[in-house]
C-alpha cells in the first residue's frame, strides 16, 4: 500500500489529523518475518518488554549468524532450523514447545507473510491461531507486524483501547464502538493504531520505565 490516500483518513476524522499533524510520515516498522514475530510474541508473554528484549537479544547471540550491519557486527535472530533442533536455555519449558511449534509452522510454509496477505483476515487469524502458544492478541500481531497486513484493527488489545477511549473522550466504550470508531480509518487501521500507541507512549514512557508489562 502506498499510503497515498493515508491523509483522507485524517480529513474525516479530527482524532486521527492530530496524530498525523504530531507525527509526519510515521509508519509501522515490521519484525523481519512473521516467523519472528510470532517467537517475540511468545517470549514476550507475561513479562515485561525489557525483559523479553533482553532473551531475543540473547537468544540471537547464542544461536543466529552474524552480520555486518554498517560495520557494525551483529547476530540475527535463530532462523526455524536453529530454534527447533539446538537447545534454549533460560525460558520455561513451555515456552521452549511452543516457540519450536512456531518453528515448525515456519518451515512447513504457513508463515510465509506473502501467503498469510493472501487469506482473508479472520482466515489468517484463525489458522495463526492454530499454532501451540498463539492467541488472539499474538495473532494480530503477527498479522499485522510480521505479515506487514495494513487495516488490522486489535480487538485484544488493551493499551491500545485505553488509548482510543481517552482520545474520543469515552467512558468505559464497548468493544463494539473502538470497533466502530476504527472502521472510519479503513484501510490504514494499523498505521492509526501505531499513531496511537505512540503518541501513548510518548505521554506516560510506561514501555521505557519498565511500568508495563
Amino acid at each position: 500500500m502506498d499510503g497515498s490516500g493515508f491523509l483522507d483518513v485524517g480529513r474525516r476524522d479530527p482524532v486521527v489529523a492530530g496524530l498525523q499533524a504530531r507525527y509526519p510520515g510515521l509508519r509501522p516498522v515490521q519484525f523481519h518475518s512473521p516467523y519472528e514475530a510470532a517467537c517475540w510474541a511468545i517470549i514476550g508473554q507475561r513479562i515485561r518488554i525489557t525483559q523479553a528484549a533482553a532473551i531475543k537479544t540473547r537468544l540471537a547471540e547464542q544461536l543466529g549468524l552474524p552480520v555486518t550491519v554498517a560495520g557494525q557486527q551483529l547476530t540475527a535472530f535463530p532462523a526455524p532450523q536453529q530454534l527447533r533442533d539446538r537447545p534454549l536455555s533460560g525460558l520455561p519449558t513451555v515456552k521452549v514447545e511452543w516457540l519450536r511449534a512456531v518453528a515448525d509452522a515456519a518451515l512447513d510454509g504457513r508463515l510465509a507473510a506473502t501467503r498469510l496477505r493472501s487469506l482473508g483476515t479472520d482466515e489468517a487469524l484463525e489458522e495463526l491461531t492454530q499454532i501451540s502458544g498463539i492467541g488472539t492478541f499474538s495473532a494480530q500481531l503477527i498479522l499485522a507486524r510480521g505479515a506487514g497486513h495494513p487495516d488490522l484493527f486489535p480487538t485484544a488489545e488493551r493499551r491500545l483501547h485505553d488509548e482510543m477511549a481517552h482520545a474520543y473522550a469515552l467512558d468505559d466504550p464497548t468493544l463494539d464502538r473502538l470497533t466502530t470508531i476504527a472502521d472510519s480509518w479503513r484501510p490504514y487501521r494499523t498505521w492509526v493504531g501505531l499513531l496511537l500507541r505512540t503518541r501513548r507512549e510518548d505521554d506516560t514512557n510506561e514501555i521505557s520505565q519498565g511500568t508495563r508489562r
